[in-house]
């Protein structure tokens, strides 16, 4: 039997949750401080580094000793027996030389070499400097307008020698194939035909 009398026991089945709005937001504004002062903390701690402006590349960059060699890839080599470009900076394989150049060229490698991306200001003197040296030095195989002129000309007169060589070993040729041509008939029977020869008359 149901009882359905006002002094029944009820249940609460909506399953709301209350929550105390204070006690949350003292929590909250307790968690914002601790995260404030670690922050304060954490700058505090380590002075602000000073990196090095960029710098020339003083090596070569190698992208071709393993151009063309085959190479067997295993999950259980080390990163430098890998497939690919290794940097041995960052610890990491590139697979292809345009991402291993951006790579070397970026900023996460330039700062594990303790540089920033700017570069330093030239002073004026450093400029000049620069100048003058490049002008001292010539680079070798650098050639004039006389240089060139000599070389025209010395071509030219290898292609004439070589035009005429030609025309000689053609009339040589040509000399040849008459002679070849040229029937051998015996003089008695030319004489008794009337004819002394198929040669020119003129002596």
């Amino acid at each position: 039997m149901v009882n359905t009398g006002n002094n029944a026991v009820g249940v609460d089945n909506t399953f709301r949750r209350k929550f105390d709005r204070e006690e949350y937001l003292e929590r909250a504004r307790e968690r914002e401080k601790q995260e404030t002062e670690s922050r304060h903390k954490s700058k505090s701690k380590a002075p602000p580094v000073q990196r090095k402006p960029l710098k020339h590349r003083d090596y070569e960059v190698d992208l071709e000793s393993r151009l063309g060699k085959t190479q067997v890839v295993t999950p259980i080599a080390p990163l430098s027996q890998q497939a690919g470009y290794y940097c041995s900076v960052c610890e990491c394989v590139v697979k292809d030389s345009a991402n291993y150049l951006d790579h070397i060229n970026g900023k996460k490698h330039q700062r594990a070499l303790g540089m920033s991306m700017r570069v330093e200001r030239a002073s004026l003197e450093q400029v000049q400097g620069r100048f003058e040296q490049l002008k001292k030095r010539k680079p070798p195989g650098t050639f004039t307008e006389q240089d060139l002129d000599d070389r025209i000309l010395k071509q030219q007169e290898e292609d004439e020698e070589r035009k005429r060589q030609k025309r000689e070993k053609k009339k040589e040729k040509k000399k040849e194939k008459a002679l070849e041509e040229e029937p051998e008939m015996d003089p008695e029977v030319a004489a008794m035909m009337g004819f002394g020869g198929f040669g020119s008359s003129k002596k």
